[in-house]
């Protein structure tokens, strides 16, 4: 079975090119789906060169978006005998790491897990201090009695079925703890798995601030959703 790789984009022009041409590279991969969320540079002219069909939101519309475009695209795109395509999520600025990915699908692919997320061996330096990783941490504890490492990264390989039953997925930047908790409560298999991945760091600008703030606003109503709210005393 073949694997279809779904890049959310905005404003990623300088990074994008060197992650859909790692993202060809993978054994298994015959599809590249970049989403352009909006961009306002030329995050799809340099994704359609690269090699990748290209999916523009005339606006913004957030990553959950993003990702339920570009897994219709690709259903759209798989054969109409079969189960489809496995899809492997990827962030747009991993640039060559993409292509370490291969890890992600392994467990998938022989049937030994319905979701893998990564985990990044190698760390960079963020700007913030956690409280969004934590708050998502202990809510999917909460809800599930897992605790996972990186319960925030994006790169993650999924079946079709486990995908379709995740959704209508968290909106925005909650859409990893919602299908961590949504798919873990229905019985799916998640595993994470350690791959030799980076991408550019956060800041501490106000920029830096105010997505963080966006993100924690995300989780937060994913969490509170699912009845999966921490306690402030369990989110620290």
């Amino acid at each position: 079975m073949e694997t279809a790789v779904i890049i959310p984009a905005k404003d990623e022009a300088e990074r994008i090119g060197a992650t859909v041409t790692a993202a060809r590279a993978l054994p298994g991969v015959d599809l590249v789906v970049v989403v352009d969320d909006g961009s306002a540079d030329t995050t799809g002219r340099v994704a359609r060169a690269a090699g990748a069909r290209v999916v523009r939101h005339s606006r913004n519309r957030g990553k959950a978006a993003a990702m339920e475009t570009g897994a219709e695209a690709v259903r759209l795109l798989d054969p109409e005998e079969g189960p489809g395509r496995h899809l492997l999520f990827l962030d747009a600025d991993l640039g060559e790491t993409a292509g370490a990915a291969a890890p992600l699908v392994e467990p998938v692919l022989a049937g030994e897990a319905d979701m893998t997320i990564a985990v990044f061996t190698t760390r960079v330096k963020l700007g913030g201090h956690g409280f969004v990783v934590n708050l998502s941490r202990e809510g999917i504890k909460k809800a599930t009695g897992w605790t996972p490492a990186q319960p925030l990264n994006g790169q993650r390989c999924l079946t079709r079925t486990a995908f379709e039953a995740a959704r209508p997925l968290a909106h925005g930047f909650g859409v990893e703890t919602g299908l961590t908790i949504d798919l873990l409560r229905r019985g799916f298999r998640v595993r994470e798995v350690e791959v030799e991945m980076s991408h550019r760091a956060t800041g501490g600008d106000w920029h830096a601030q105010l997505h963080r703030a966006r993100q924690f606003r995300d989780v937060a109503r994913a969490l509170l959703a699912r009845r999966a709210l921490p306690t402030p005393t369990t989110s620290r």
